[in-house]
């Protein structure tokens, strides 16, 4: 057998078992709205843990990591810095509101928003930016499971066949089994992960350097700026560093598809010990980073940074640890995207078309709905991801500005009293409008600062100052967020 036809099988038989535990998952459950979007509300700590570690750990730590280590070197560093800090803002924010969420009956970030404040035009707003900021995430994991299956199998498989094939059998699982299918691939994915990427940050570096310790000498000594700041870069300095770790930490608990996760928890109880332990999970992330800097001297000039990692284990390890890498990356992929296709469904037919267009829609309509846009959905992600080329890093940069900008109306409507409807929605479009008109223009980083974080900082401003020129909020959630968590 060939080498690139040992690769192949082995990613092919990882898949395809993944896939399998995708279509088990919810074989004897009836898929209803509420089990197909957050399990019954019935997920303890540990499924609970690994459903987490699939949707936030994702092709991006796989491979946009070691790129950016790879290509720009010391700014990088920020992705081990906001997720320990997500997970702080995390702790005191996602507890309460899985009380609310059980209190009112909440299965999407919408949803929060609406009761809140009492107001359908902007939980519609809340819906058109959850979807606008998933669909760059969404791209990054099809992307990313294209370059790990085509790189994997020594380009046996081409990165659209790939990305195709992928896509329609996450559109067929989620279809089948909902949030469970995410959950219990998760098992198999993160087991593969973790074992994966020890192998990788511990290996690559004694092989050629004898170790990390003298890797990070010898990068030292040849290229001593590219492990601080700005590294290889020209504007992306402490400045930047510190902005963007604020808003990628602020943003980490905003993403609508953590909302949805948090809801599934059995408890609050549960939620908050999940906030705890989850960083562990983040230990594996330096170990892909080593890969990403002993590549910078061992394949210099590599065009795109993003195939650094995939590149140093096709020329070190043997073809079938390739093939188990590549196997681990698709999955990596694939349990993040199917979460990403069934939130953006569930959030446009519960809370966008039923509210606008058919207010009397049952609940096993919208279900029926939300299905036919998983197919939609999954299509334009694997759209976009075909006509694209923006780095993997950069797509996720994108999402967090968008999605950062739900903050102010999610933690000054659980703590502060007076936030309200105006304040709420006047801020969410000066930061998205912000955030927007800075990138397009290529204004980001704005006077060294991350453009998201600059929007994030008018939107508060807005709506801290709209807030206290309007009526009081609709629904006291200070008051009961209180009650709940005392």
């Amino acid at each position: 057998m060939t080498p690139a036809a040992m690769s192949l099988w082995i990613i092919v038989a990882i898949v395809a078992l993944g896939t399998a535990i995708g279509f088990l998952a919810g074989r004897r459950q009836k898929m209803d709205l509420e089990q197909w979007t957050v399990g019954g509300r019935r997920f303890g700590a540990a499924l609970m843990y690994l459903l987490m570690a699939g949707e936030m750990y994702t092709t991006f730590a796989f491979l946009g990591a070691s790129g950016w280590a790879y290509s720009r070197g010391g700014p990088s560093l920020y992705i081990l810095a906001y997720i320990s800090l997500g997970n702080v803002v995390s702790f005191f924010i996602m507890p309460r509101i899985w009380e609310l969420g059980r209190r009112h009956g909440m299965q999407t970030q919408p949803d929060f928003f609406a009761v809140r404040y009492g107001n359908r035009y902007l939980s519609g707003l809340v819906c058109i930016v959850g979807i606008a900021a998933v669909v760059p995430y969404l791209q990054l994991q099809i992307e990313g499971l294209g370059i790990i299956v085509n790189v994997a199998s020594f380009g046996g498989i081409g990165r659209a066949p790939a990305m195709v094939v992928s896509v329609g059998l996450l559109i067929a699982f989620v279809w089948a089994s909902g949030i469970r299918a995410v959950a219990w691939i998760s098992v198999l994915k993160d087991l593969l992960m973790i074992g994966a990427a020890l192998a990788i940050g511990i290996a690559i570096p004694h092989i050629y350097f004898g170790g990390i310790g003298p890797m990070f000498a010898a990068l030292a000594h040849a290229k001593p700026a590219h492990l601080t700041m700005p590294g290889a870069t020209r504007n992306l300095d402490h400045t930047w560093y510190v902005s963007t770790v604020l808003l990628s930490s602020l943003g980490y608990c905003m993403w609508p598809h953590y909302f949805a996760s948090a809801f599934t928890a059995r408890s609050a109880d549960v939620v908050r010990r999940n906030a705890v332990i989850l960083p562990l999970y983040s230990l594996t992330l330096p170990f892909i980073f080593f890969a990403g800097f002993a590549a910078v001297l061992v394949v210099p000039g590599l065009a795109d940074g993003d195939l650094s990692l995939l590149t140093m284990i096709r020329k070190t390890f043997p073809p079938w640890f390739l093939g188990f890498v590549g196997g681990a990356g698709a999955l990596t992929a694939m349990v993040p995207a199917a979460v990403l296709v069934l939130t953006a469904a569930t959030l446009f037919a519960k809370n966008l078309y039923r509210p606008a267009f058919a207010p009397t829609l049952s609940d096993d309509r919208v279900a029926r709905l939300a299905r036919i846009m998983v197919v939609v959905i999954g299509i334009a992600g694997l759209s976009f991801a075909l006509y694209s080329s923006a780095s993997l890093v950069s797509l996720l940069l994108i999402g967090y500005a968008g999605v950062a900008q739900l903050f102010p109306g999610v933690v000054l409507g659980i703590f502060w009293r007076r936030a309200t409807m105006a304040g709420v929605f006047s801020g969410l479009v000066a930061g998205i409008a912000a955030a927007a008109s800075l990138m397009l223009t290529q204004h980001d980083p704005i006077l060294g600062w991350n453009a998201g974080f600059a929007a994030l900082c008018l939107n508060f401003g807005v709506t801290i100052f709209v807030s206290f020129a309007s009526s009081a909020a609709a629904v006291d959630f200070a008051a009961q967020a209180d009650e709940l968590a005392g």
